[in-house]
């Protein structure tokens, strides 16, 4: 999978995607980081990846609705220390069937998984 992580998600997570065979990049990387949030989203469109952030200006599902991107992990939790979201983040790509999650709208919390698919 191709992936994209937002500014907010913690940099360690580049090298254990990429371990689990995924091409990673990141908005800092891109010198993106601290701009607008339609540039990031942007940015990965352009580049067909699926974006991976904390940032709640993308949790409208109306704006990002399944099918109409390359995919979207929304991760909300309580206390979004950077091992928590570490850790969260390589159990999802380790445990879950994240192939399929091509033009999904994913939210991940402490205790759920919610995914919309396309259709």
């Amino acid at each position: 999978m191709n992936i994209k992580l937002d500014e907010n998600m913690p940099a360690n997570l580049v090298a254990i995607l990429e371990n689990l065979g995924h091409d990673v990049d990141t908005i800092p990387q891109e010198n993106l980081a601290g701009v607008e949030d339609n540039q990031v989203w942007a940015a990965a469109q352009r580049e067909n990846r699926f974006l991976i952030t904390q940032d709640l200006d993308f949790s409208d599902l109306r704006l990002y609705a399944p099918g109409t991107h390359y995919g979207l992990l929304l991760v909300r939790m309580r206390n979004p220390g950077r091992m928590a979201l570490t850790r969260k983040v390589e159990w999802l790509f380790q445990n879950e069937d994240v192939r399929n999650w091509q033009g999904c709208f994913i939210v991940a919390t402490e205790n759920k998984l919610r995914i919309r698919k396309p259709g």
